[in-house]
Order: structure tokens, then sequence, then C-alpha cells
């Protein structure tokens, strides 16, 4: 099944036999919890709330859920909470990580100490949104907004890889990879517009394989038709873009906050390239987006 909207990510995420055990790390939030709550009733996943046991308790009950029905696993502020979570990983009893009320760089820091056994050898992170807009056809990803400052030619191409692993695991056999400059032709003087056009060259090598990239290519390009077609502009990607590789964290975080700030678009995230899928939506993040991050998640750990 083709993963076009969040409902059928949400869909996706409950028809799975098998459901995904997610660490919550600091679980004691409020928007977390309803999130989880909603994702537990409705067979998404099987939740181990990590923290501060008695404000676990007390939100679950204010939620109108048993508090006796959850995995809650008390833990001594947010460093013995990611201990917790990491022990229960790499015992094989999560398969995937929440950040809940704590500080996205302490929760990262946990996730790349090398000690912890997360990041695979030789394997690169980045960070992956999905949104879904009211002018644009369908849902789609941007990548990477939030770790990756400045990358290279080389890691945008991990950056891609990584993208394309968990749509193909989303239902995309070829998916449409936009990467994003200012300009659609290669100019000596822009770095991002050289990136693009070379991470184009390298698909049409076969070198990376799985997906259709056009690059450089502006985003009304990638994202109307009607502008490409005013254009001139031909392209399988033009209008109709699956993924957008933005230049740097700057220029992602920017395009994102305006999608959602601006653009009323709904969004849910994950980090790619760890051991298990890792959820780091912000702490402001409103429930919905929490709720749909976990499916993202769990369809993310049965496709890997």
């Amino acid at each position: 099944m083709k993963i076009t909207c969040f409902e059928d990510l949400a869909a996706e995420a409950k028809r799975m036999a098998k459901k995904t055990v997610i660490a919550v790390v600091e679980a004691q939030d409020e928007h977390t919890l309803e999130s989880v709550i909603q994702a537990t009733k409705d067979g998404i996943m099987v939740p181990a709330l990590i923290g501060n046991e008695a404000r676990i308790r007390a939100l679950l009950a204010r939620f109108g859920a048993d508090p006796g029905g959850f995995d809650i696993v008390p833990a001594n502020g947010a460093e013995d909470s990611l201990q917790k979570a990491v022990a229960l990983i790499k015992a094989g009893k999560a398969g995937a990580i929440m950040k809940g009320i704590l500080e996205s760089g302490q929760f990262m820091k946990a996730i790349l100490d090398k000690e912890n056994g997360l990041i695979p050898a030789g394997g690169k992170l980045s960070l992956i949104g999905f949104y879904e807009a009211p002018k644009y056809h369908k849902l789609f990803a941007v990548s990477d907004f939030g770790l990756n400052t400045y990358p290279d030619l080389a890691l945008k191409r991990i950056i891609i890889e990584n993208a394309v692993r968990l749509l193909h695991a989303l239902g995309h056999e070829s998916p449409k990879v936009a990467v994003l400059s200012s300009v659609e032709k290669v100019n000596p003087k822009m770095p991002d517009a050289v990136d693009g056009g070379a991470l184009k060259e390298m698909n049409q090598r076969g070198e990376l394989s799985g997906c259709i990239v056009e690059g450089p290519i502006s985003f009304d390009l990638a994202t109307s038709a009607e502008a490409a077609r005013i254009k001139g502009y031909l392209s399988p990607v033009a209008g109709d873009a699956d993924l957008l590789i933005v230049p740097d964290i700057a220029a992602g975080n920017m395009l994102v906050k305006c999608l959602t700030g601006f653009g009323g678009a709904r969004t849910a995230g994950t980090v790619l390239g760890a051991a298990v899928p890792v959820i780091l939506t912000s702490r402001s993040a409103e429930a919905s987006d929490k709720y749909y991050s976990i499916a993202l998640a769990a369809c993310a750990a049965a496709g890997f």
C-alpha cells in the first residue's frame, strides 16, 4: 500500500501484526502521553513509559487511562530515563525510542554516544519530516532540516539513501527526489546547485538507485506542476516530488517552519540511520503530530 496521507500512515501501522514497543523517555508530558494513549488504543504501539512514575500515573488517570494497563519504568531524572531506554533497546525489548519532556540535545547525545551502540558502524543519522499541506496533492517528505548542518555531497547522498529506504517501506517503489536550490541549472558559484547536479548524475549512472533524482531544482518547480508548465520545465519530478532535500540546516529549518506556521501543514518525523527509529518531536508539538510520528516510527520499524 502506498502511503499518501497521514490517515493511510495510521491505518498501515494499525494493520501490522507485530506491534513495536516504543521506549518513551521522560514520558511525564501531557502531549506525549495523550498521543501515546491514543496510539496504544489504536493498536499502533506498545509503550514503555520511562520517567517520574507518580507524574506519569497522574497524567494517565487525568486522560482517563488505567495506569495499571501500562508498563511504567520509574527513573530518577532524564539521564536515568535515557539509560533505561537504551538498556531496553540493547536487550531487544524495545524497537523504537521517543523523546518526551527533555531537551533535544540531551536526548540526541545519548543516541550518538558510541558506548550505547545505537549507531551502526559507518552509519550516519538524518532527520526526516513528512508533511500534509493543504495546497499539495499528497504527503511529502523533507530532509535534513535538523541534524546535519552543512552536509557535503557524500552526506547528501546518505541523507537521500536513508529517506528512500523509508519511502520504500511506505510503499513508494521509486520516490521522486528534488534536490533543492534557488536555480535549475548548475552554477559553479553555488555549491548547492553543483551538488544537485552531481546527485542527479549519480542517479542516472545507477550509483544512487531506487529513486528518481532531479537537481538542482527550485521549490516552486518541485511542488507546482503549473509553475513547471509556465516555465517550460520538463522533469518527472516537477510538481510531483515525494522528497525535498534541503541544502543546509538553516534553509531546511526555515522551510519546515513556514510549512507548518504559515502553510498549515500537519507533520510527523523521525530520525533515520540509527539501529531503531528515533522519534524526535519538539516539546511544543501538538499531540496529533506526535501521534503520527509514532505511526511513522512503527512503520519504519516494520519496514527495516
